[in-house]
């Protein structure tokens, strides 16, 4: 079977036959409690009741028309992110690397009203934004730009969280016309940017007329504590990007903006075929009513506050472990060296983990984790970590 498949996957070997709440089961019947996540999508855990039933009451109505057409459910779900969200519009995509895509035309489309030449868009080092052409040219990651030139132009690179830096680009670059920024690096490492680094971008893109664009495909959601990542820091972007957990599951992605940004898509400047279908705004606005009608984000706090508290009680003074940090379900565990085995270990003792940055153990539970998941978390995850560290 797996002979018919590209081999764009280094998969481990486990099939999952299903799932429910922070549990997963294989093909062999073999539980295992998931602090990822799917990568940070499954938010309200697997099989939530609110998603399956809107799921399967809008599948049995109407699942696609296009976009030729008015949709109800994407007309329903727009409205209610542009307010939480305290946005003007939004667009639907399928994914966060097409929501970041319709971000980067929004931007050079803007520029090009203006009258700005080859524009630029700040972007910084240790960045993911997706594997799309445009997208992986914005991403900081050298592995995944190898072998896919010549990439596409109008990024300007600086370090993240130095501000200083982009204050540099600004002086000598006259053609950037946005920052495209994660609020938390995800996929770098789980960094996370001095209180001051989104408040001081905002101040520079207002002095230089620039879009601030935040991608919030892994910080939203309620993610981080916050429905928005970027609330922490009392600031309003111009454009976000959200995927991941504004579906649980179901693909879909958002690219929403607000005052000169939200006007500059016009008709045949962009569009997609799937984007903002029927079923998955359905189940948009299911994980939406969700959020909001329960205390999941304030149990995300909670919870990430547990963890974070109980890693540092229970690894701080291991040596090999450099740094332990995180906002609300969204931790790191840091190495002083390449931790990728411990995947498997963990995959073996009936743990899903994530190793991303090579050195940092990425965890990614569920917003609805219960105290004693979280506790068998942290014993178990340490436990493994105490092994691996005495034997490398």
């Amino acid at each position: 079977m797996t002979d018919a498949l590209m081999a764009t996957y280094k998969r481990l070997p486990v099939t999952f036959a299903r799932g429910e709440g922070v549990w997963l089961w294989d093909t062999t019947g073999k539980r295992y409690l998931d602090a990822l996540s799917g990568i940070a999508v499954c938010g309200l855990g697997h099989a939530h009741p609110a998603v399956r039933e809107a799921i399967c009451e809008q599948a049995g109505l109407l699942i696609h028309t296009s976009n030729l057409y008015g949709i109800a459910e994407q007309e329903r779900l727009g409205a209610m992110l542009t307010e939480l969200a305290g946005m003007d519009r939004v667009f639907f995509a399928n994914s966060g690397a097409e929501a970041n895509e319709a971000a980067i035309k929004l931007a050079r489309l803007h520029a090009h009203r203006r009258g700005v030449e080859n524009p630029a868009i700040l972007v910084t080092e240790g960045s993911f934004h997706g594997r799309t052409l445009a997208t992986l040219s914005a991403t900081g990651n050298r592995k995944v730009q190898a072998g896919f030139e010549p990439l596409v132009q109008g990024f300007v690179r600086v370090p993240y969280n130095d501000v200083e830096a982009v204050e540099t680009a600004a002086e000598n670059r006259p053609n950037i016309i946005a920052v495209l920024v994660e609020p938390i690096q995800g996929e770098g490492g789980i960094r996370i940017p001095a209180d001051d680094y989104l408040p001081r971008l905002r101040k520079i893109c207002d002095r230089e007329g620039w879009l601030l664009i935040l991608d919030e495909i892994q910080t939203g959601m309620g993610r981080t504590g916050r429905f928005f990542a970027h609330e922490h820091a009392g600031i309003a972007p111009d454009v976000i990007t959200l995927a991941k957990g504004l579906g649980n599951g179901v693909p879909i992605g958002a690219c929403l903006a607000r005052g000169v940004a939200a006007d500059v898509l016009t008709p045949g400047s962009h569009g997609s075929t799937f984007g903002g279908n029927p079923l998955a705004c359905r189940a948009g606005r299911a994980v939406l009513e969700t959020i909001v009608a329960t205390a999941l984000i304030e149990n995300a706090t909670h919870q990430g506050q547990s963890l974070l508290a109980a890693f540092r009680t229970s690894l701080g003074r291991v040596n090999g472990v450099v740094d332990i940090r995180g906002r609300g379900l969204m931790l790191g565990i840091e190495l002083d060296r390449p931790c990728a085995e411990l995947v498997g270990q963990a995959l073996d003792a009936g743990l899903l983990i994530n190793v991303t940055a090579d050195r940092v153990i990425r965890l990614l539970p569920p917003l609805i984790l219960e105290q004693s998941e979280a506790d068998q978390l942290v014993r178990e995850l340490t436990h493994l970590i105490d092994g691996f560290l005495s034997h490398v």
